[in-house]
C-alpha cells in the first residue's frame, strides 16, 4: 500500500473499558463487573410490539427523523416526566444509539480547530468524537471532594472565543455524580454569556436515585443552545436494539437530520416500534429495574467502604467510581492483578481521562450475587494491599 489510513483514526486510542473486557472473556472463571449493560432482558411486552410490526410487514424505511408516532411519544413524554418541550415535526431526531448523536451532534457543530470542553473523567466517546470532527479537547476535572459535580468557577476558567461547544454527561459514566436543578442554576449564566453549545447526554436520566432529574434544557434562557442525547438502552434494557434520540432547536435539528440521511437514511424500524411501546407501557418496568439497582448500588457502597477503598454515593447510574488510590497501585495495575489474582474484572478510572487515575468502575448492573460474591473476592485481594 502506498497510502496511509487518516491521522486522526491513527492517532486515537483503543477503548479502555473493551480492553479488560476482552482480557475478562479469555479467563474462565472470571466475574465480570465491567460493561455498562443492564443484566435484564427488555421486557417481553416491548419485544412483543416489535414482532408484531414485522409479521404485520412493518420492514421499509422510515421518514429520517422516524416515525412521527414514535417522536410525539418522546415529545410528550419529555414534556410531562422533565419539563423539556420539543416540536416532534422538527425538532426530534431518532437515531442509531445514544452514539449516533454523539456524533453527529459534534459534526454538526465543529469546524476544524474549534475547541470543546469536556468532563475529566467522563464517557470514554465524547473526546473521540470531537477529535474525528476536527475539534480540539479541553477539560476539566470532576473531583471527587465536589461528587464530581461540574463547578461554574471551573467552567469559567476554560472558556475562551475559541470555545464552541461542552459536552455534559449526568447522571455521569462512569462516576455515578449528578447535577441538581440549583446546581444547574449557577451555571446558567455562564452559559448564556458564552453563547457555547451544550452536547447533554442524559441516557442515564431514568436511573435517578435519591433527587429529581434535571437537565440545561429546562432552562429558557440557553435552550436553544442546548442538544440532549438520550435513548432506550439503559432505562428500558434495550441495548441491542440501538435506538437513541437527539432534542434541539429547529436549526440546529435540519442541520444533523442531513448528516443523519446520508449516514443512517433511517434508525432500525422494527426497533422504533418496541421503542413506542416502552414509552406507552413501560415505565413500571424502569422503575423496578431501578429499585433493584438501587439495592445493588447501598450493598456495593457500603461493602466497598467498609473493606477500605473510599467510595462516593453515586446518585445516578449503575457505577461506582471507588479510589484505589491507598493500594499504591495504580489504576490499570490494580485492575490487571485483581482479574489476574482473583478473576474480577473492573476497569481502570484512567479510561475514562487522565484524572480517572486513582481510580476504578465498578458496574452493578448485574445480580447481587454476582455482586456479593465479586466484593468478597476484591476484599480478599485487598489484604495484601492495605
Amino acid at each position: 500500500m502506498t497510502k496511509e489510513i487518516s491521522k486522526t483514526v491513527k492517532e486515537l486510542k483503543p477503548s479502555g473499558i473493551r480492553k479488560f473486557f476482552d482480557l475478562a472473556n479469555e479467563i474462565e472463571g472470571v466475574i465480570s463487573l465491567g460493561v455498562g449493560e443492564p443484566d435484564f432482558d427488555t421486557p417481553w411486552h416491548i419485544c412483543e410490539n416489535a414482532i408484531h410490526a414485522i409479521s404485520h410487514g412493518k420492514t421499509h424505511y422510515t421518514a429520517n427523523r422516524g416515525l412521527l408516532e414514535l417522536r410525539k411519544a418522546i415529545s410528550e413524554f419529555h414534556s410531562l416526566r422533565y419539563g423539556q418541550h420539543y416540536d416532534p415535526e422538527n425538532e426530534i431526531i431518532v437515531t442509531v444509539g445514544g452514539s449516533e448523536g454523539i456524533d453527529i451532534a459534534m459534526r454538526t457543530l465543529i469546524d476544524p480547530g474549534d475547541e470543546v470542553i469536556c468532563m475529566d473523567p467522563n464517557y470514554v466517546a465524547y473526546a473521540p468524537a470531537v477529535q474525528l470532527a476536527g475539534g480540539k479537547v479541553v477539560t476539566i476535572e470532576l473531583k471527587e471532594e465536589n461528587d464530581f459535580k461540574l463547578l461554574p468557577d471551573d467552567l469559567k476558567k476554560v472558556i475562551t472565543d475559541k470555545t464552541k461547544a461542552m459536552i455534559i454527561n449526568f447522571p455521569s459514566n462512569p462516576t455515578g455524580g449528578v447535577m441538581t436543578y440549583e446546581d444547574y442554576e449557577k451555571l446558567v449564566p455562564i452559559l448564556k454569556e458564552s453563547g457555547i453549545f451544550i452536547v447533554s447526554d442524559e441516557i442515564y436520566a431514568e436511573l435517578s436515585y435519591d433527587q429529581p432529574f434535571s437537565s440545561l434544557a429546562q432552562f429558557d434562557e440557553v435552550k436553544d443552545q442546548v442538544i440532549v442525547i438520550n435513548g432506550f438502552s439503559k432505562a428500558f434494557a434495550m441495548t441491542g436494539w440501538r435506538l437513541g434520540y437527539l432534542l434541539s432547536n429547529k436549526n440546529i435539528s435540519q442541520a444533523m437530520n442531513k448528516i443523519h440521511q446520508y449516514v443512517i437514511m433511517c434508525a432500525p424500524v422494527a426497533a422504533q416500534y418496541a421503542a413506542i411501546e416502552a414509552l406507552a407501557h413501560g415505565m413500571n418496568d424502569v422503575v423496578k429495574m431501578r429499585n433493584d439497582y438501587l439495592n445493588r448500588r447501598n450493598l456495593l457502597v457500603q461493602r466497598l467502604n467498609r473493606m477500605g477503598l473510599t467510595c462516593n454515593m453515586p446518585h445516578g447510574t449503575f457505577y461506582v467510581f471507588p479510589s484505589i488510590k491507598k493500594t499504591g497501585l495504580t489504576s490499570e495495575e490494580f485492575c490487571a492483578k485483581l482479574l489476574e489474582e482473583e478473576k474480577v474484572a473492573c476497569v481502570p478510572g484512567n479510561a475514562f481521562g487522565e484524572c480517572g487515575e486513582g481510580f476504578i468502575r465498578i458496574s452493578y448492573a448485574y445480580s447481587l450475587d454476582h455482586i456479593k460474591q465479586a466484593c468478597d473476592r476484591i476484599e480478599h485481594f485487598l489484604k495484601n494491599y492495605l
